[in-house]
């Protein structure tokens, strides 16, 4: 099976427009066109019921005394840890495409609904909770329940670029069984067992002028 997009390049830098964060030189980020990218794929396998699709950030930090701070930077090697940025299951089995935009268009405060997806896709698909629920669990103005995409903002100071990877599965179930609060950590366990074929492509982005170029937009 084969995944790719229009929105970006495999192992280069995703266009601000995708990401929810972009460089501000006053305030370090501003909020930017948090577009879903394109996503399109072919050679199925035989059997294919449905689609999932998870979306994460594997650069994040473990730690958070440093981040976002004033006259520090977050080292290069901390441990870092997954952050899901959009998981999205039951996807017909005939689809072959997502198209730029059609899942998320703008920061929505206190997170887009969920978890069906809105009225002008396939009712069959169904959205996960998103970890920007935990990020901004403490900002009175953003705090709620995040379904669906939100892009890559990751700190501004951090020393490191982050790591975007957008994984497709081929699954041998049209409905997915996921027992639990419908999270990237449950999806993962949820589809062990029912995967028939898997694709992958990674995409970079940094809030850091010091560590990058400024995003293109």
């Amino acid at each position: 099976m084969n995944l790719c997009s229009n929105s970006f390049a495999d192992g280069l830098e995703i266009p601000a427009e995708f990401a929810l964060g972009v460089i501000a030189p006053k305030t370090h980020m501003a909020f930017s066109g948090n577009r879903n990218p394109h996503l399109a794929w072919d050679e199925v396998p035989p059997g294919t019921k449905s689609f999932a699709l998870i979306v994460h950030d594997k650069d994040v930090p473990s730690q958070a005394e440093d981040v976002n701070k004033e006259d520090r930077d977050v080292p290069a090697d901390l441990p870092r840890i997954d952050f899901f940025h959009w998981t999205l299951i039951d996807i017909p089995a005939a689809m072959r495409e997502i198209a730029a935009g059609s899942h998320s268009n703008g920061v929505t405060p206190r997170g887009k609904p969920g978890p069906q997806v809105s009225a002008d896709s396939s009712g069959m698909m169904r959205h996960g909770i998103n970890d920007y629920t935990g990020y901004f669990a403490d900002d009175p103005e953003m705090s709620g329940t995040y379904y669906g995409y939100d892009g890559p903002c990751p700190p501004w100071n951090d020393s490191l670029v982050h790591h975007y990877f957008f994984t497709l599965y081929a699954l041998d179930v049209a409905r997915l069984d996921v027992k639990a609060e419908l999270t990237g950590t449950n999806l993962r366990e949820a589809i062990q067992g029912r995967i028939l074929a898997q694709a992958q492509i990674m995409g970079t982005y940094s809030l850091n002028p010091d560590r990058v170029e400024p995003p293109r937009s």
